[in-house]
């Protein structure tokens, strides 16, 4: 526990979900391994540890940066599209997937301190409310490790109208589910695997408690809930998968529920494959309706096709059009409703708070950074440090082969550092362009997956 806990300035904080045991030993029964570690001695996820007999979380309010993205980020297509969101992630994991493509942070020897922010429940709701981003979404590495933060954050969250979606791989217990089941409003849920084998040699986890946690979530009904599957080249990639993970929906959930097939990319210890055939994810698309699924989707592709479509179940007509993260919802009324056929959808639209607009300036800012797409790089995390006391204001231009231009405009706080995701929204799209002026500083981070938290900056464009 020491090590990692003054290399990374951690401290501790009362944990939730432990009993004590004989000889100052504690069980932690957040998640299924039921760590019994003995005193200085951390849990499997690094950030748990039993401190003089007690049990304490090292990464309460710890966290990488706060980072606006859109909900389709998180594989969740059905509720809002297209609404803003403040992505936060945490350290430490529950798991050890070797092709983890959040591993500088989720596993814990790995993680540097330059990447490591501090925040309370009340800055974060006050980032969000400041922003005017309507939504949290616990994400990147794995929140269930952070639960204390997560649910005390939630809870202040909703007391200010803000909703929250929770992003999982979901190795955790019946006892921290019926916690969150009282603060999350969306459950974008990672079924890595229909094979135990596959859980317990590549993961390090069980796949029975996640089949669990996933029926849990839904006999409770008051939350909404999508899944997704990672189909990893080598691995599952397969019509077999694709069998077993229906099947198991269709008997288990409802066909009604959203299924991402999900596009995967070598990363951590597994690099030595290509990226997921897209060929492949449009016929293991097929097969998923062919068996009964009414809203099957792929991940990580950008490719437009009905892979990214959503339709309307009655008469076919498209409800929302998707290029990657960007969505065009002309096809339902405000109610959720086809506009063709009047069907009610299964497409949720919430009221929530909006962003703040503000008009664009005669001139813009003489500072440019650009960054161009790329190969399989489709978006980019923009990062703006602004270490002056006066507020500044960037202009974050789409770069159009067609002349088109669109261009948004963002207030940055003194002394404040701001982190958003651009992303290839046409097939003419060629980057990103941020206007800025001095003393702000600009950082471009690649982004090689949805959910990815990239912490290696990228070289921007002169």
């Amino acid at each position: 526990m020491t090590n990692n806990k003054s290399r990374l300035g951690l401290s501790s904080h009362e944990a939730r979900f432990w009993r004590p045991l004989e000889d100052n030993r504690v069980e932690c029964y957040l998640c299924p391994r039921h760590c019994k570690p003995r005193p200085g001695v951390n849990g499997f996820c690094g950030v748990r540890g039993n401190e003089d007999g007690k049990l304490v979380s090292l990464n309460y309010g710890v966290s990488v940066q706060m980072t606006q993205e859109f909900i389709e980020t998180e594989a969740c297509n059905h509720y809002n599209p297209g609404a803003a969101i403040l992505s936060l992630g945490n350290i430490g994991c529950m798991m050890a997937c070797d092709f983890c493509h959040n591993w500088q942070t989720s596993q814990v020897k790995h993680v540097q301190k330059k990447d490591i922010h501090h925040y309370t429940p009340e800055q974060v709701v006050e980032t969000a409310l400041a922003k005017g981003i309507g939504m949290l979404s616990w994400t990147y590495n794995d929140p269930v490790v952070w639960q204390e933060f997560v649910v005390d954050t939630a809870r202040l969250a909703r007391k200010h109208g803000l909703k929250n979606l929770y992003k999982s791989a979901f190795y955790i217990g019946p006892e921290a589910i019926d916690e969150l089941l009282e603060v999350m409003d969306i459950f974008s849920l990672s079924l890595k695997s229909m094979d135990p084998v596959f859980y317990s040699q590549i993961t390090k986890g069980r796949l029975e408690p996640v089949l669990a946690g996933i029926k849990q979530v839904y006999a409770h009904g008051g939350a909404h809930m999508e899944l997704s599957n990672l189909l990893i080249t080598g691995r599952n990639d397969n019509m077999e998968e694709v069998d077993r993970i229906c099947s198991w929906m269709l008997t288990n959930l409802d066909e009604n529920v959203p299924l991402h097939l999900v596009r995967f990319h070598p990363d951590f210890k597994y690099t030595d494959v290509e990226r997921t055939s897209i060929p492949f994810l449009f016929k293991a698309r097929e097969r998923a309706l062919q068996l009964g699924m009414k809203h099957v989707y792929l991940g990580n592709v950008y490719e437009e096709g009905d892979g990214l479509i959503t339709r309307c179940t009655s008469c076919s007509h498209v409800l929302v059009n998707r290029f990657g993260l960007s969505v065009n919802t002309d096809g339902l009324d405000t109610q959720g409703n086809c506009k063709k056929c009047g069907t009610p959808s299964s497409v949720k639209l919430v009221p929530m708070k909006e962003n703040q607009l503000t008009d664009l300036p005669d001139t813009l800012p003489s500072q440019i950074g650009k960054f161009t797409w790329h190969g399989d790089i489709n978006a980019c995390h923009v990062e703006i440090h602004n270490p002056s006391d006066q507020e500044h204001m960037i202009y974050v231009e789409m770069m159009d082969s067609m002349g088109r231009k669109k261009i948004q405009a963002l207030r940055i706080l003194a002394n404040e550092k701001w982190r958003m995701i651009a992303s290839k929204s046409h097939k003419e799209e060629k980057g990103v362009k941020v206007y800025f002026d001095n003393p702000l500083n600009l950082h471009f981070f690649e982004v090689l997956d949805r959910a990815h938290f990239p912490t290696v900056e990228f070289e921007a464009t002169p």
